[in-house]
């Protein structure tokens, strides 16, 4: 596994259409639910997801919660304004919530979160009920809200998203 910090080229900013379709994503919409509410076709939908992936250096196959933390964390979208309070977490959890913003497989998310394999399922179970979050896109975005996923200054994309 490669280290989650290494550096890449700069993030591209997004245009406008880019950064609603984007702001979509991270508000947890698919592709279908993106096109029926902006109008685009889903094909044109789908193509802007694979622009906005390039442009913050995010491969095709990332989880969407990598994805949306990419995107926040290059502030190329706002988060939304909390509408619970921040729950007081564990340092376990905190390091598997970074884990899960960061990386897409099962095996690295669990390495990352220095957890079992096996207590993957479990410890994002009880991180999810935590958090109030429906899903770990869901939870990726409330941890930015709740400043607890940083933003980068340098403008770079982190590497182990591919992992």
């Amino acid at each position: 596994m490669t280290s989650s910090m290494t550096k890449s080229a700069p993030i591209t900013p997004l245009n406008p259409t880019h950064q609603r379709v984007a702001q979509h994503l991270v508000d947890g919409h698919n592709a279908q639910d993106i096109a029926t509410r902006t109008g685009l076709t889903p094909n044109t939908v789908r193509q802007y997801v694979r622009d906005i992936r390039v442009s913050v250096h995010c491969p095709p196959r990332c989880k969407p919660q990598v994805l949306a933390h990419l995107l926040l964390a290059a502030e190329q979208v706002a988060p939304p304004i909390p509408e619970r309070p921040m729950p007081e977490l564990k340092a376990d959890q905190l390091q598997l919530l970074r884990a899960v913003a960061e990386y897409s497989t099962p095996g690295d998310i669990a390495l990352a979160a220095k957890i079992a394999p096996a207590d993957l399922r479990s410890a994002l179970d009880e991180l999810l009920d935590e958090a109030g979050a429906a899903d770990a896109t869901q939870l990726v975005v409330l941890a930015h809200a709740w400043h607890l996923l940083g933003t980068r200054s340098t403008g770079t994309a982190e590497s182990g998203t591919a992992k």
